[in-house]
């Protein structure tokens, strides 16, 4: 049985995924000494950037920032069900703690699984910033804030305009929690920011730097405040900024369509579903015969049978080219392949004011059928979407009174009376970017997580579409003045806000429709130290020390603390489901139906230990799970080695060959 070894407690080594992927691409970069950077230089050829003048950001603080995102983190998420709501079935998290540390430790689990982060994260006003400057040993540093431990060494900047730090600070803020994001993101995964405009092309600069230029999306425009806010100079700001990055291959699913949208689905077919039409020819450049050659060609359409063809039927079918205004040629939006797809929803019109036929396509209003998305204009033959979405792409400002700062104060006094909070972002607000973002049974993550706004807007997106999306949510857990509105209500924190608002939104949901089976629940979390504990000798007394460590777990844990940092540690996602069984009058967990089996118990006879290893073996054979199974145990709860050594090798023989003791 062999002991988990120090790394087995971190989270994810972003460097060691990096390194690996690196070996898979150029082996010859890496030597037994580690990565021989002349070979890589040579490998790379003229790519290798030289000197000091090229183009990009660059702040002081920069590399130190890098190394605090690769850093492993050793702490632990402590599960808290009696906060939670739907403790065993929902598939919501809320995380209370540092957010740069929670993504570490999310790093194992959730890789590649996020499909859309949106974030709100502090706007650099010049005052001090609720996450310090000063980083030590990870999961220090949130401790100490929060009152933990004491503040020596503690240092929080003041960020005033004045200072030479106004941007560094914000950007050293920002930039390892970006990095650290960008791993959680699926390959077609998006994020979408939130920002005014005093950090926006910083942040464009180092989203660029992250996540590629060419993964830009778009910088979507949202009228926050029709007025105007009248704190600036010289103008009136009444908008912000959403930008918004993928991590490859990302494609919106769209909007909902409006009323004034669906609207304009006047046509009926034959079987009763409603359409309407578009122009075959494309508009706006490049729209000529010469742009496109393979893009031209004629159809034949006969005016009798109303049938579109490739071919000539009779001397009496009409010709059909695209003609531009003047007689011009211009070109299809779709190839021959895509027109001979399609003949069954094209239809042909002759217009007598400029003497010309045209041909349109159908767009149907329902799921069935080829609808590309609305708003979608003037895709090649290679590059159009079939999709049944019905959904329309949004315009690049996002105006009306819902997206607006005042909608967001009002929806959250509308479920906790009396609390006010700085700029909340409207509900309406994150439901499109959640509309814009996902598909069905996808992540959303938001690290900055404030009062809770992106899970109420989930939950309501959930209730009008269900596709069983989830999110999870991080949120320091930031004090609020004492002479708050929300303070006097009886909150703490922020992060209590926003709990509370959880509860509330599925509450409201309830109210409205008792019978509602959607997830309304959220399992709480909060970061903490590990639960085992570090060797940390007293050189002056060995002998002591070897006596308190006897134990390797942190006293006052329970066995459920000890179960999620293994999730989290062995990479399992944090709400799959955990059955129990009672062996030799010990509790055994099977965790993702058999991935994972642990057994805390302080203490195993040596009695017991035939009976226990025979009950896990003959549940693992039961579930029968696709991956390598492990079985953990408490290091203490053995008399001996010979009891662990027995232990192991029953198991073992009944086919579980990943034993392991904490």
């Amino acid at each position: 049985m062999d002991a988990l070894k120090k790394e087995d407690g971190e989270s994810l080594s972003i460097v060691d995924e990096n390194i690996e992927a690196l070996k898979a691409i150029l082996p010859d970069a890496l030597s037994e000494d580690g990565i021989d950077f002349e070979a890589l230089r040579q490998l790379l050829g003229d790519e290798v950037a030289d000197g000091e003048e090229k183009y990009g950001l660059n702040w002081h603080g920069k590399k130190r920032a890098r190394q605090i995102a690769l850093t492993p983190s050793t702490g632990t998420l402590r599960p808290c069900p009696e906060d939670s709501v739907d403790w065993k079935k929902t598939q919501n998290l809320f995380i209370e703690g540092d957010n740069l540390e929670a993504l570490k430790l999310l790093q194992k689990s959730y890789a590649g699984k996020v499909k859309m982060i949106y974030i709100d994260p502090p706007y650099n006003t010049g005052k001090e910033f609720i996450y310090p400057d000063k980083y030590q040993d990870n999961l220090d540093t949130y401790l100490q804030y929060t009152g933990q431990k004491n503040e020596e060494g503690l240092s929080v900047t003041s960020n005033t305009e004045s200072s030479g730090r106004f941007h560094t600070n914000w950007l050293n803020m920002m930039y390892p929690r970006l990095f650290a994001a960008k791993t959680l993101l699926s390959q077609d995964g998006v994020i979408m920011i939130s920002i005014d405009e005093k950090e926006c092309c910083n942040l464009r600069q180092i989203c660029e730097q992250i996540f590629g230029s060419e993964n830009f999306v778009a910088q979507f425009s949202v009228v926050t405040n029709y007025k105007g806010r009248n704190d600036k100079t010289n103008v009136a700001m009444a908008h912000e900024y959403v930008l918004v990055f993928r991590k490859n291959e990302f494609e919106t699913a769209g909007l909902p369509l409006t009323e004034a949208q669906r609207a304009e689905y006047k046509l009926t077919d034959e079987n009763g579903r409603k359409y309407k039409l578009r122009d075959l020819r494309k508009r706006g450049g490049p729209d000529n015969r010469s742009d496109r050659p393979r893009m031209w060609f004629p159809l034949f359409y006969n005016e009798k049978t109303k049938v579109l063809s490739f071919e000539r039927g009779s001397e009496a079918d009409v010709e059909i080219t695209p003609l531009k205004s003047g007689g011009v040629d211009g070109r299809w939006r779709w190839g021959k392949d895509k027109t001979k797809e399609n003949l069954d929803i094209l239809e042909a019109k002759y217009v007598k004011k400029s003497d010309k036929w045209n041909v349109s396509y159908r767009i149907y209003l329902d799921a069935a059928g080829p609808t590309p998305i609305e708003g979608e204009e003037d895709l090649d033959e290679d590059e159009f979407d079939d999709t049944s979405s019905t959904g329309s792409l949004p315009k690049s400002i996002w105006m009306g009174g819902e997206f607006s700062s005042d909608a967001g104060s009002r929806a959250l006094k509308a479920l906790i009376p009396g609390t006010s909070l700085e700029y909340p972002k409207s509900v309406e607000l994150l439901k499109r970017c959640i509309y814009y973002g996902t598909k069905k049974d996808d992540i959303v993550l938001d690290f900055f997580f404030g009062s809770g706004t992106l899970g109420q807007a989930l939950f309501e997106v959930e209730r009008e579409n269900p596709r069983g999306r989830k999110f999870i949510g991080i949120q320091l857990p930031e004090e609020l003045d004492s002479k708050a509105p929300a303070y006097k209500a009886g909150y703490r924190t922020i992060s209590q806000i926003a709990a509370d608002r959880l509860r509330k939104s599925g509450q409201a949901i309830l109210a409205e429709q008792a019978d509602y089976g959607g997830d309304i629940g959220f399992k709480f979390f909060k970061l903490d130290s590990s639960n085992i504990r570090e060797w940390n000798p007293d050189f002056s007394d060995l002998e002591q020390s070897l006596l308190d460590h006897a134990e390797h777990l942190v006293e006052g844990r329970s066995e459920q603390d000890v179960l999620y940092e293994l999730l989290l540690k062995r990479g399992v996602d944090l709400t799959v489901p955990i059955e129990e069984k009672e062996i030799a009058g010990k509790t055994v967990y099977s965790i993702g139906f058999g991935v994972l089996f642990a057994c805390l118990g302080e203490a195993i006879d040596k009695c017991e230990i035939e009976t226990i290893g025979k009950g896990i073996s003959d549940w693992h054979k039961e579930l029968e799970p696709a991956a390598d199974t492990q079985v953990v145990f408490r290091d203490s709860a053995f008399a001996d080695d010979i009891a662990k050594t027995n232990m192991t090798a029953i198991l073992e023989q009944n086919g579980i060959a990943h034993v392991r003791s904490l």
